[in-house]
């Protein structure tokens, strides 16, 4: 009895020793993109960055943040400043599917949607910090191990209070925009 239980402990305790550390990854990824469609006149450069945190299986977390100048259209050559900066917290659901190093991910979630408004004669000044909503899906590959490229597409729309009272009834709002991008991925 006593060499049966050494030799099924010795067993485990080498089994646990010999299986791989559940693994859990910060990802920092600056990019470059472009704004478009919904309320922007044309294609914008957009820049910015997000900071992540993938755990071991396929649910993540995601800080995004990204800067548009000059994207909106709002119908007038007198201005001289029409941006876009976003803030938002996202969850994300991403598995390692197919080649190694491969990530596909959705994503959405909720933050910051700020534009700003300036006249070229100063006459006017429009700042407006909203809720908004984004949803999107892209894909991470690895190239090495805490290194790789991160493609996203994704769709921002605003959020409003559709009621003037004192209840919150938040619908969708009417400004929205689609943003592509391409970064560099970090992974700690």
């Amino acid at each position: 009895m006593l060499k049966r239980f050494v030799v099924t402990t010795a067993a485990l305790a080498l089994l646990m020793s010999t299986a791989a550390p559940a693994r859990a990854d910060w990802l920092l990824t600056p990019y470059l993109g472009v704004a478009f469609g919904g309320d922007t006149d044309s294609q914008h450069v957009t820049y910015g960055g997000s900071a992540s945190w993938m755990g071991a299986g396929i649910i993540g977390f995601e800080v995004d943040g990204a800067f548009a100048p000059d994207v909106l259209n709002v119908g007038s050559d007198d201005l001289v400043d029409t941006n876009v900066t976003t803030l938002m917290a996202n969850l994300i659901i991403g598995a390692p599917i197919g080649a190694p190093g491969v990530r596909p991910y959705v994503s959405g979630g909720a933050g910051l949607l700020r534009t700003s408004v300036s006249s070229a004669d100063d006459f006017f000044d429009i700042d407006d910090n909203s809720f908004g909503v984004n949803a999107g899906a892209g894909v991470m590959v690895f190239v090495r191990e805490n290194f790789g490229l991160r493609g996203d597409l994704r769709y921002f729309r605003s959020l409003r209070d559709s009621d003037s009272g004192d209840g919150i009834d938040v619908v969708l709002g009417s400004f929205d925009f689609w943003r592509a991008t391409v970064g560099a991925t970090f992974r700690f």
